[in-house]
């Protein structure tokens, strides 16, 4: 199993319309191509306020890329993200990390 952690930077203003895209949309597609979500975050303390960080896992690399390549191909969710950006990108920028567990890790 690999992780992914991907930090959202989110343009301003916008961060209620992006958890809410996910809340009512993004996570039921990413589920449905086969994409485990493991949690989402928000700073309360330390951190930047515009960034949406949340982790996700698939069984290995080649899994990655067939379900992001799924996923980004589905008509609902190209229907989606139109509709929410409609008063422009919600996302400015993101970064994203791939994670190998240690052996000793208990998320293995």
């Amino acid at each position: 199993m690999i992780y992914e952690m991907r930090t959202y930077h989110v343009n301003s203003g916008k961060m209620e319309a992006l958890l809410s895209r996910f809340r009512n949309h993004s996570c039921a597609l990413l589920e449905k191509h086969g994409i485990k979500l493991i949690g989402f975050w928000t700073n309360s303390m330390g951190g930047r306020s515009d960034q949406l960080i949340w982790m996700i896992a698939y069984n290995d690399y080649a899994h990655r890329e067939q379900a992001w390549g799924a996923f980004a191909a589905d008509p609902e969710w190209q229907k989606v993200k139109a509709e929410s950006e409609r008063d422009g990108l919600l996302v400015n920028f993101l970064s994203n990390q791939l994670l190998q567990p240690t052996n000793f890790s208990p998320l293995q």
